[in-house]
């Protein structure tokens, strides 16, 4: 159910533990509309877990469903993995608990267990490949330019513990890129392959390369090419702090509203701007 404007918004962290995790926990501290109110993550052995910004003992979990009990959050959010983002939404819906979540790997069939799941329980739910606010207008400026190019590689390159490859950011960006062109780019295949694989996966004539090494982040860049010419866009995630604010967007919009949202492009209103 929506949130009244006056209040701040609870917020509960699942995978509070994780990089990404803490990260939202002192963000949403920090925040003067947001307010943390527990953490849950199955590595957790404490029942308590500090307020960045006040210190205060907050309840840790490692069930979120405990979590949500004790805390009555009115958002979960969650960084996690696909089988940990399902528990989540199947946790929260029924509880009336919107959630933001930042997990990649759902399917097509997930998204729409999750849209039943939101409207049968009328809570806001928001699912998005990436919060970096540059990242996504770099998909929506990729949809854009895609009408005016017909060959096209996609290189993403993040941190070397990341388990899928392609990152689903590069995935929606994309997407995006065939939305925009509305048919296969064209891609050349080389005679002759010394070292298989060089030439990176195929999407609608798109290659994809990805990279993996510490010292990144996240890196995404778009090259189009054209007769005697060249199109590169690039936007680089230097921290896990260039995400949230996104994600604090997303937690202010996900109370006010019921069902899902996939895509922070739509959050942004950038859906709405598409030619």
């Amino acid at each position: 159910m929506p949130v009244a404007e006056s209040t701040q918004i609870k917020v509960a962290v699942s995978g509070v533990l994780g990089r990404m995790g803490s990260t939202v926990l002192a963000a949403v501290a920090s925040d003067p509309e947001t307010v943390p109110v527990g953490g849950a993550d199955p590595a957790a052995s404490d029942s308590t877990i500090a307020d960045p910004a006040t210190g205060e003992a907050l309840p840790l979990r490692a069930s979120l469903a405990d979590l949500i009990a004790d805390a009555e959050p009115d958002v979960v959010v969650d960084f996690s993995n696909a089988e940990g983002a399902r528990a989540t939404f199947k946790a929260c819906a029924p509880a009336g608990v919107a959630v933001v979540s930042g997990s990649t790997g759902l399917s097509d069939a997930d998204l729409e267990e999750v849209q039943a799941l939101a409207s049968q329980h009328s809570v806001g739910i928001i699912s998005a490949s990436n919060f970096a606010l540059g990242a996504v207008l770099l998909g929506h400026l990729a949809g854009i330019a895609s009408q005016y190019f017909d060959y096209a590689d996609l290189i993403e390159s993040h941190h070397e513990a990341k388990v899928d490859a392609p990152s689903g950011t590069a995935l929606s960006i994309a997407q995006a890129m065939a939305e925009g062109k509305g048919r296969r780019f064209t891609q050349n295949v080389a005679e002759k392959q010394t070292l298989a694989g060089t030439r990176g996966g195929d999407f609608e004539g798109i290659n994809v390369h990805s990279a993996r090494m510490p010292g990144r982040v996240a890196r995404h860049e778009v090259v189009f090419g054209g007769t005697g010419q060249t199109l590169t866009m690039i936007h680089d995630s230097i921290n896990r702090e260039s995400f949230m604010p996104g994600v604090l967007l997303a937690v202010k919009r996900v109370v006010t509203q019921d069902g899902l949202i996939v895509g922070l492009d739509r959050v942004l209103g950038l859906d709405k701007l598409k030619p």
